[in-house]
């Protein structure tokens, strides 16, 4: 999932560097790294395309709906927000289950049916399946985990020093576009 804005001519766009963060919505780490990748989008603003890319872990009962909700976020362009509000209420979602992923698709003005429906007839599971698949095969273990410039960072372990980390990285890269 991706807040990238529609293709333009490549000679109008700034630079970009892909920033891949394999989270899990059931995932107090995954809280925690908000404030980082919060960090970021100010700092660089279009500059750093943040994707969100699924990894449930099986751990987290309603892990892989909260991804396939995520999706539908997006598809009703509000991703990073649904993310935020998701997170920031985890232990509500351990509680809840769908029925909250539903609830907050209410309260951020979402078309609430069409997440229920979206959960019941799993259109987005391709897409949380997929992503899955591709963080096992570049070793992806644990959430969150970063990917930036082919580098991977685990955020899984601690968050401590991987902004700096990212910062570096997305610096270099950018000063090697422009």
């Amino acid at each position: 999932m991706s807040d990238s804005s529609p293709a333009q001519p490549s000679a109008t766009l700034p630079a970009t560097v892909v920033l891949d963060v394999w989270c899990e919505l059931q995932c107090p780490d995954c809280r925690s790294a908000l404030v980082d990748i919060r960090a970021l989008r100010e700092r660089y603003g279009d500059r750093l395309d943040v994707r969100l890319r699924h990894f449930p872990l099986e751990k987290h009962k309603h892990a892989f709906a909260a991804a396939q909700a995520a999706e539908e976020a997006a598809e009703q362009g509000r991703s990073w927000p649904y993310v935020d509000a998701v997170l920031g209420r985890v232990e509500e979602l351990d509680r809840k289950g769908e029925a909250f992923l539903v609830e907050v698709a209410g309260e951020l003005g979402l078309d609430a049916e069409e997440f229920d429906t979206a959960l019941i007839d799993g259109r987005h599971i391709l897409i949380v399946d997929a992503d899955q698949a591709e963080g096992k095969a570049i070793g992806v273990t644990g959430t969150p985990t970063y990917v930036i410039g082919g580098e991977r960072l685990d955020g899984g372990k601690s968050q401590a020093g991987l902004r700096e980390r990212i910062e570096e990285i997305a610096d270099r890269l950018l000063a090697e576009t422009a």
